[in-house]
């Protein structure tokens, strides 16, 4: 809430007959040239001005904005609103059910905690395509769904009646970031504060890294850790620097026989090049009024892909027909459209605004690509498509092949083999068309003089037909993700490719499994109304669920006899889906290869089979009269899509679908769900249990204490990132984590996830520190000087310090009161930003963390969960101080916190212990501190900013 208003910004805007509060931003000094993204901030910070955390000297700042300097003032922004999906959103929601009754503890009331920022969840990340190819496959996967995920969702259910201003979209609705488009997002809020109806822009914070695609809709928003969410959540800022913004101009129109993919995948290449991390990106020209808004929510979505903090489109026409569409009322889109014009938000492509740096893309040029097969940017012409798979076959089959010389081997596409009722007919390595027989002599293929085994195996149906795998072959083709579920234009040109090759007599190859994951059910309405769902369904690509699946690794069995295939011949296959995730590993443990396509282009490989398949030269297959059909023969036209899409979508499907979206189906509504302002906690349940954060907490905070008699946990490298600290993916047995389980009665089948079981803080320390990569070089003393991967350290409460487990050692250190300390490397916590791997290392009993640099989110995460971020001397690192891990550590200096003095520097005095090689010394030195605004401060001295927050309260 504002207190000061240091520019005499407060005004009032009339829309119709009802009066806003407003906060002018033209009464700041300088605002005219700033990106429409800046002048946001710029209104967040005259609404929030509160004196301490909010200063007239930012505001100046960001009005002074000089667009060639590099980002070094800190500003405080405050969100409208959280958006969360479950996997993220679970631990918040237990942090919250907590703290009521951490604050019943200290004679507080319950209800008073709720969040203070409205927050919504969407439950997207759950669903898995267990099964696929039937039309009882969605009804099925919702059922296994509810299986796995009874108490969480009991949980949330919970949640949804329990908490004020936190609503929660129940499972099988849609994904998150099409929710958001099609119906939370507001573009500009309005909200009564202290009596007074106020409109601002709809800005948001979320804990799912494509919350940019609400960038699309001229909302400010981005992904951010889950205790950041939280902390925003309750009302808390996030802190930022003022960035660099990259002004990208787009002129042309997108050509036909193109698509937003396309364009996405092309934009993605150019960011990526550029280099953009921790910058905005913003999009302007004459070109911008030509970019459906769809198109723009698909740039938007892959933002984390080409790696900045936002990618904006400004407020136009097209924001207030797309709000039409979508069934806002005319009230809704009379305020955006006033607003956005009062506040210089509205597009005007002549007006010269301030950007850090230039780019620039006619839409003309974009063609057909690709993009794979491990990283979203490595962009591949689909002309070139097969050329390259060529080159990067050799990199996974010389990976996997015995012997890695010039082997004779053959490379066709997987060819059905001569089973009766199978089509016989596939493409060579030249691309000639032949009959293949199982015995045939194999060819070869071969890029710049190298050659790669092929491995044809004959597999065999359970209704007895079969057909030869190979490399390269298609295993999963996959409709998914919000990158491009919510895009109509991209979604029917899928279902008329698939219209057209049923009509021709074509069928997907039987080795691959096809699923179709809407964003949300107007997709499916639309399918329905065009006919169209029946062609995708004639080539078995039915509803698997509404929900992330395939990006997330949530992607379920390959068909049974070719999974077995895979892994008893090792062969290099691949996935391709419409989605913005490809990484090695995250798809399908069987596959090695990923690939990004438009949704046309996945039922197009799934009629193909194989990533050895040029389109222009290949046949898919041969029609009723045996002529062959190319993929050019059944590619839908725009204007075939554009007749589709006029006919097909309307308003009142938006209205219906959304009429009900927190309402949930019949399972939502009879799940078992306490009541109460406490939640009852199950002390059986293995997915959501109490949080400790508050135990013992006393209404005042402890003195700040130094640390002292600390043992080293860690003594990590550069660019450690959270994934190496976070748990995540499959639970491995033998692990401290599914120890636990198999503990707690869970068979192994049933240990789900780490980020199924994210509600659980005792899953999820035992998965800290554990990632199977981590190179912890403490432990190499003990192992001839080589460093072991993964969660291990060295046990120095036990004779010789052994290697142990990361968690094992850990709570022997807590069993004798002994404070850890990591030591990393440049970099440090890099990657995306995850709640857990600070809430991890806290639990774990870390008190200070001590790098040569830090990674912005991760940095102040750490202080949210009470830990201190330390600096090594500028030019230092641990290993040129002489530090090895085995020293004791204490540091001194911190007490000055007590006095209301944050240190610049604490000093670190590390002596030698019975586990230090002979006549090592005591090494001093004076670390820098990186609490670095005085709200850090405040979360520092409260042992965290959930205990902060919850004193401020009481």
């Amino acid at each position: 809430m504002s207190t000061v208003d240091s520019f005499g910004a407060k005004s009032t805007l009339t829309v119709g007959d009802t009066d806003y509060e407003i906060f002018r931003i033209d009464t700041v000094p300088g605002y005219e040239k700033l990106p429409y993204s800046l002048k946001i901030l710029l209104e967040n910070l005259l609404r929030t001005e509160d004196g301490a955390n909010v200063t007239k000297e930012q505001i100046e700042a960001l009005g002074n904005w000089q667009p060639d300097a590099e980002p070094n003032t800190e500003i405080q922004f405050t969100p409208a609103r959280v958006v969360m999906q479950d996997f993220t959103g679970v631990p918040c929601i237990v942090d919250l059910a907590t703290m009521r009754e951490a604050v019943t503890a200290l004679g507080g009331d319950p209800n008073k905690i709720n969040p203070l920022s409205p927050a919504e969840m969407v439950i997207d990340h759950s669903v898995i395509a267990d099964l696929f190819g039937s039309e009882n496959a969605l009804e099925r996967n919702v059922e296994i769904e509810y299986e796995r995920n009874g108490e969480r969702y009991q949980f949330l259910r919970w949640g949804q009646t329990a908490f004020d201003d936190f609503k929660v979209v129940p499972p099988g609705t849609g994904i998150v970031h099409q929710v958001n488009i099609e119906h939370l997002a507001k573009v500009i809020y309005d909200r009564t504060v202290d009596g007074v109806l106020r409109a601002y822009p709809d800005t948001c914070v979320g804990t799912d890294s494509h919350t940019t695609m609400v960038n699309g809709l001229g909302v400010l928003g981005w992904g951010v850790g889950g205790i950041e969410a939280e902390a925003a959540m309750l009302g808390q800022p996030v802190s930022m620097l003022i960035p660099r913004v990259v002004g990208f101009k787009l002129t042309g129109e997108i050509p036909a026989g193109v698509t937003a993919t396309d364009v996405v995948l092309t934009i993605t290449d150019m960011l990526r090049k550029h280099g953009v991390v921790g910058k905005f990106v913003e999009f302007y020209g004459e070109g911008v009024a030509q970019v459906p808004l769809a198109n723009r929510a698909t740039i938007g979505n892959m933002s984390p892909e080409f790696g900045s903090t936002a990618a904006m489109f400004p407020v136009d026409d097209v924001t207030l027909d797309y709000l039409r569409l979508t069934g806002r009322d005319e009230q809704t889109v009379a305020l955006v459209e006033a607003y956005a014009k009062a506040q210089s938000l509205w597009h005007d492509a002549s007006r010269e605004l301030s950007f850090s740096e230039f780019m620039e893309l006619d839409l003309s040029t974009v063609v057909p690509s690709i993009a794979g097969p491990k990283r979203p940017q490595d962009r591949i012409l689909l002309s070139e498509a097969k050329n390259q798979f060529e080159k990067d076959i050799l990199n996974y089959a010389d990976a996997t092949a015995e012997d890695s010389v010039e082997i004779e081997g053959t490379f066709p596409a997987s060819d059905p083999g001569s089973a009766p009722g199978v089509e016989h007919e596939t493409v060579s390595a030249e691309g000639v068309s032949h009959q293949h027989d199982h015995e045939h002599a194999p060819s070869m293929i071969s890029s710049g003089g190298r050659h790669a085994a092929s491995k044809p195996v004959k597999v065999t149906t359970p209704d007895g037909q079969s057909y030869l795998l190979d490399h390269g072959a298609v295993t999963l083709a996959a409709i998914t993700s919000c990158t491009n579920t919510s895009n109509p234009s991209v979604m029917i040109a899928a279902g008329l490719l698939a219209k057209k090759a049923v009509d021709k007599g074509l069928k997907r190859k039987p080795w691959v499994k096809t699923t179709l994951g809407p964003g949300s059910k107007v997709v499916t309405d639309y399918y329905e109304k065009s006919g169209l769902d029946k062609a995708l369904e004639g080539l078995d690509f039915y509803t698997v669920g509404y929900g992330c699946t395939i990006c997330i690794g949530n992607s379920g069995p390959l068909i049974d006899e070719v999974s077995a295939a895979i892994n008893e011949n090792d062969l290099a296959v691949t996935a391709v889906l419409s989605g913005n995730r490809n990484f090695e590993g995250r798809i399908s443990p069987d596959v090695k290869m990923n690939y990004l396509a438009s949704p046309p282009l996945v039922v197009a490989y799934a009629l193909a089979g194989s990533m050895n398949f040029d389109f222009e030269t290949d046949a898919l297959g041969k029609d009723a009269d045996g002529n062959d059909v190319f993929l050019k023969d059944i590619w839908p036209s725009p204007d075939e899509v554009q007749e589709v899409i006029d006919y097909s979508i309307s308003r009142e499907q938006f209205i219906k679908q959304y009429s009900t979206v927190f309402d949930g189906d019949e399972r939502w509504q009879n799940l078992p769900t306490p009541t109460g302002p406490i939640f009852e906690w199950d002390e059986n349940s293995t997915y959501v249990r109490k949080a400790p954060y508050f135990d013992g907490m006393q209404s005042s905070p402890a003195p700040v204490t130094d640390i002292s008699g600390a043992r080293v946990m860690a003594t990590l490298g550069d660019s450690v990132t959270t994934d190496h600290i976070s748990p995540a993916g499959n639970i491995k047995a033998g692990t401290p984590a599914a120890q636990y389980l198999t503990e707690h009665g869970v068979a192994q089948k049933d240990f789900n996830s780490y980020g199924s079981r994210r509600g659980n803080h005792e899953v999820m320390i035992r998965g800290t520190f554990a990632n199977i990569r981590l190179k912890n070089e403490l432990v190499a003393a003990v192992n001839d000087g080589k460093v072991v991967e993964g969660g291990f350290t060295r046990d120095f409460t036990q004779p010789g310090g052994p290697q142990s487990y990361i968690y094992d050692a850990s709570q022997n250190y807590q069993a004798q009161g002994t404070p850890l300390v990591v030591f990393g490397g440049k970099e440090y916590g890099s990657g995306s930003s995850r709640d857990w791997a600070a809430k991890g290392t806290s639990l774990l009993g870390v008190k200070a963390v001590i790098t040569e640099s830090f990674e912005r989110i991760h940095r102040s995460n750490l202080i949210g969960m009470g830990v201190v971020p330390l600096q090594f001397p500028v030019g230092e690192s641990w290993a040129s101080l002489g530090l090895d891990g085995t020293e004791i550590v204490s540091i001194t200096g911190l007490e000055q916190l007590n006095e209301g003095v944050t240190p610049k520097t604490v000093t670190v005095v590390a002596e030698p212990s019975e586990f230090s090689p002979e006549g090592k010394q005591t090494i001093t030195f004076e670390a820098i501190v990186r609490i670095d605004t005085p709200g850090e401060a405040d979360y520092y001295r409260n042992g965290g900013i959930l205990q902060y927050v919850l004193r401020s309260l009481v």
